[in-house]
C-alpha cells in the first residue's frame, strides 16, 4: 500500500533532487535553492530556503551522520552547508569551471566526489576542504556517482553511457560503455553477496539509462583492488588471468587492446613476457606508437612490483619515474617529484599536473627537505 502524507510546493521551478537524513528532507531546484524540512511534520526549518547558488542546482546530498549537506550547481561550485544553522561551511570550486552535476559523500564522509559537465571527477578531502584527487572520463558529462558500502571504490556514470569504476586514490580502475544512450543514476547494494556462490567482498551494483534498461552488475573489490595501478606486487602479476590483465588494459588506457589480448589468451605470466616482436607478429599490432605505449607500461608495470617487494614506501617513489626519490621537490599541484623527472616532464610542454591531469598554476619547484630526510633516515635503516 502507498498512501501520499504531505506535498511541498514552495520550490519556484522544477526540482532536480531531494535527500533523506535521519531528521530531515533536502531538495534543490533550477530556482538556485535548496531547502531543508524537518521529518516532523514536514515542516520548513526557519533557516530555509539556503541560498548561494547563482545558478541552477542540479543535485544535493547529506553526509553518513547527516551534520553536512552537500549541493552542486550550474555555477561550477559545490557548496558545504551546516545542517544545523543553516551556515556556509566551504565553497569546492570546480577546478575546470565547469557545471557540477552530481556530488556524493564516501561512507566514512572522509571524502567528497563532485562530477562536473566536461567529464572532471574531483575528490575533496573533507578535514581540509581542499582537493585530494583529479581525474577525467573521455566523453560526456558525468550525471551519477556512488561508493561501494566500504568506500574503496566508487563508480561515475556518464551522459555518453560509460560506467567508470576508481579507487580511493582516484585512479580509474575499470570502463566500460554500460547503456547505448547516456545513464541516468547508479547505485551499489549495502549488502554483499553471500549465498555461497560469492564470498562476502563481492557486491551488487545497479546502473540505468535513456536507453530504456536497468543493467545489475557484480563487483569483486578484491579483484579491483589487487590490479589497481600502482598497487601491482610482481608475484600476483604472474598469477593474473586474462580478466585481470584486462582491467589493467582498461585502467592504462589501452581498452581497445583488450579484445587482441583476450584473443590470443594474455594472462600475467604471457604479459611479463611480450617484446616489440610478439606485439608486431603474434597480437597483430600495427601501430608503432600502440607497440611502445603497450611496452612501456609493462616495464612500468614490473619497476613498480619491484619497488613494491622491496618495501620502499610508496610516498618515497617519484610518481613519475616509480623510483626512490634523491632529490624531491614539490610542484604547484601539492605532489612531490623527482626534481629531473619533473623538470624533463615541465620541458616537453606538459604543463599539465602527472597527478591530477590539470594545468599547473605555476611552474616553480620547491625543495621537499622534509621528506629528503625522510628517505635518508629510511635508507639509512634499511640499508646497512
Amino acid at each position: 500500500m502507498v498512501t501520499l502524507i504531505h506535498t511541498l510546493a514552495d520550490h519556484g521551478d522544477d526540482v532536480n533532487c531531494c535527500s533523506f537524513s535521519s531528521s530531515l528532507l533536502a531538495t534543490c531546484s533550477l530556482d538556485k535553492t535548496l531547502r531543508l524540512y524537518s521529518l516532523n511534520g514536514f515542516n520548513e526549518l526557519p533557516y530555509s530556503p539556503l541560498k548561494y547558488h547563482t545558478y541552477a542546482v542540479h543535485c544535493c546530498c547529506f553526509s553518513p551522520s547527516g551534520h553536512i549537506l552537500a549541493s552542486c550547481s550550474t555555477d561550477g561550485t559545490t557548496v558545504l552547508w551546516n545542517t544545523q544553522t543553516g551556515l556556509i561551511l566551504a565553497v569546492l570550486n570546480q577546478p575546470s569551471g565547469s557545471p557540477v552535476r552530481v556530488c556524493r559523500f564516501s561512507p566514512d564522509s572522509t571524502y567528497l566526489v563532485s562530477g562536473a559537465a566536461d567529464g572532471t571527477v574531483v575528490s575533496w578531502n573533507m578535514q581540509t576542504h581542499k582537493l585530494f584527487r583529479c581525474g577525467s572520463v573521455k566523453d560526456g558529462s558525468l550525471v551519477a556517482c556512488a561508493f561501494s558500502p566500504n568506500g574503496s571504490i566508487f563508480v561515475t556514470g556518464s551522459s555518453c553511457g560509460d560506467l567508470t569504476v576508481w579507487d580511493d586514490k582516484m585512479r580509474c580502475l575499470y570502463s566500460e560503455k554500460a547503456h547505448d544512450l547516456g545513464i541516468t543514476c547508479c547505485d551499489f547494494s549495502s549488502q554483499p553477496i553471500s549465498d555461497g556462490e560469492h564470498g562476502p567482498q563481492f557486491f551488487r551494483m545497479a546502473s540505468c539509462g535513456q536507453d530504456c534498461q536497468i543493467k545489475l552488475w557484480v563487483t569483486s573489490l578484491t579483484d579491483f583492488l589487487a590490479v589497481r595501478p600502482g598497487n601491482e606486487p610482481k608475484q600476483f602479476i604472474e598469477d593474473w588471468s586474462e580478466e585481470e590483465v584486462s582491467l589493467w588494459l582498461c585502467a592504462q588506457g589501452l581498452k581497445d587492446l583488450v579484445s587482441i589480448f583476450k584473443m590470443n589468451n594474455i594472462d600475467g605470466k604471457e604479459l611479463l613476457s611480450l617484446t616489440k616482436e610478439s606485439l608486431t607478429d603474434d597480437l597483430k599490432i600495427e601501430s608503432l606508437g600502440l607497440r611502445s605505449k603497450v611496452l612501456r607500461k609493462i616495464e612500468e608495470l614490473k619497476v613498480k612490483a619491484e619497488s613494491l617487494s622491496s618495501g620502499i614506501p610508496d610516498e618515497f617513489l617519484c610518481p613519475i619515474t616509480r623510483e626512490l626519490m634523491q632529490d624531491p621537490v614539490i610542484a604547484s599541484d601539492g605532489y612531490s617529484y623527482e626534481k629531473e623527472a619533473i623538470e624533463n616532464w615541465i620541458s616537453k610542454k606538459k604543463r599539465t599536473s602527472p597527478m591530477t591531469n590539470l594545468v599547473l598554476p605555476s611552474l616553480i619547484l620547491t625543495p621537499n627537505r622534509t621528506l629528503k630526510m625522510a628517505i635518508d633516515r629510511w635508507l639509512e635503516t634499511h640499508q646497512k
